[in-house]
């Protein structure tokens, strides 16, 4: 029998979707797909480092005016500025105001996590809202942020496989004031079915009215359309409209900058009054989480947001990646028509981002990665850049096999 101190400490369950990754990298099979883990892949299938990035790591690497001394506690301005101009828009009244402010986290998950725990400790809040279904994080970042009250909204309508719009709302219209609600910027994860501009309206008439926290989480702005500033229409309605709230934005997709972990918060305020106070807290929880952030992704980020140049050929490489899911979308929705699967198939073009959920049961999940090595979540979502011009077909080809073997998709 152990006697280690460690001995009582049971074994945790694995996370799905990197399960899932080592289980395809494990696979043999010649005609082998990975439709689980969420980064962009070329049309050989391949990772891409964006051509601007690139050079912009060489730029910062020959810069002899570069050191590693350790940054400030909230991140450089030169790149929490720019992350929150991008997010807000050059025009933003709460920027010209003086009323919004970025702090460098930890990718989108840290982004997440500090903007938890001030709320939670500075704001007393302790009952949030999310999305059903939403990214599986959520829930654990906020809970583990001491949130002890977790509730869900609907969203997605499995029947008709479109948001919906009348349960969100009615679900929102029992949240407590001040509850917190995590709200999906752009191209939601896992759905890629986003409100449209009026359903938006709607949702910040209930949350404005009922006097609740909006909490932003923006993975994908720019990466969703190609366009940063159509990505970003939710948010800037918001502070718009005088909401004070949270965005947390990351750079793993848009720049894919994944193991980089680049991200801020963005806070945004009705008045200036406070700001100094409440960058003072933000500080004193991060000295106390991981002291302060690296530099290195920032330093890429802020590098080509802040060039001209640099950012026209990043806004490039966005359109180039965008553009690329978009045409995949077309090419199953169309080969899956073509072949006469069950179900109807238009949500995959309707949606947007690197998800589709594409309606699957975790019965025909099974059938197509057991019997023909694709990988995908049990909830049927699907990376949309895990399909390409050599795989399409067979993806397209064993999903009308499983779906006509275990019947339709609902």
């Amino acid at each position: 029998m152990s006697n280690s101190i460690f001995s009582g400490v049971e074994q945790g369950p694995a996370i799905e979707v990197f399960a899932l990754n080592r289980a395809f990298q494990e696979d043999t099979h010649p005609k082998k797909a990975n439709l689980g883990v969420g980064a962009y892949r070329t049309s050989e299938g391949k990772p891409w480092v964006l051509p601007v990035v690139r050079k912009t790591e060489i730029k910062i690497a020959s810069d002899e005016a570069i050191n590693h001394e350790y940054l400030p506690v909230l991140g450089t301005e030169a790149f929490t500025k720019a992350a929150t101009t991008l997010l807000l828009g050059e025009d933003s009244p709460a920027l010209k105001e003086n009323r919004a402010f970025g702090v460098q986290t930890l990718s989108g998950t840290g982004a997440l996590r500090i903007g938890a725990e001030f709320l939670r400790r500075h704001m007393n809040r302790t009952v949030f809202y999310y999305s059903d279904p939403t990214w599986e994080n959520h829930h654990k970042v906020f809970m583990d942020a001491g949130f002890q009250q977790p509730n869900t909204y609907r969203y997605w309508d499995q029947n008709k496989r479109v948001l919906d719009i009348d349960g969100l709302l009615a679900d929102l219209e029992k949240a407590p004031e001040g509850a917190v609600i995590i709200l999906h910027a752009c191209a939601h994860n896992p759905t890629g079915c986003d409100p449209t501009q009026e359903q938006w309206v709607q949702i910040a008439d209930l949350i404005e009215r009922k006097k609740l926290f909006p909490f932003f989480d923006s993975a994908y702005q720019g990466f969703a359309s190609g366009d940063p500033d159509h990505d970003a229409w939710a948010v800037r309605y918001f502070v718009k409209r005088g909401f004070e709230l949270f965005c947390a934005q990351s750079f793993a997709k848009n720049f894919g900058l994944y193991c980089e972990r680049v991200g801020n918060l963005s806070v945004v305020s009705n008045t200036t009054e406070h700001k100094s106070a409440v960058q003072s807290q933000f500080t004193l929880l991060i000295r106390g989480m991981y002291s302060n952030p690296p530099a290195f992704g920032s330093r890429i980020v802020s590098t080509v947001l802040n060039n001209p140049d640099l950012r026209q050929e990043w806004m490039e490489c966005i359109k180039t990646m965008s553009s690329r899911i978009i045409k995949m979308r077309q090419a199953l929705r169309s080969r899956l028509e073509e072949l006469k699967t069950p179900g109807t198939w238009n949500h995959i073009t309707q949606q947007i981002g690197m998800f589709s959920y594409t309606g699957l049961n975790e019965k025909q999940v099974r059938i197509l990665i057991d019997e023909y090595h694709i990988y995908l979540l049990k909830t049927g979502r699907i990376n949309m850049c895990g399909l390409n011009e050599n795989n399409v077909n067979y993806v397209a080809e064993a999903i009308n096999a499983a779906v006509t073997r275990v019947g339709s998709q609902l």
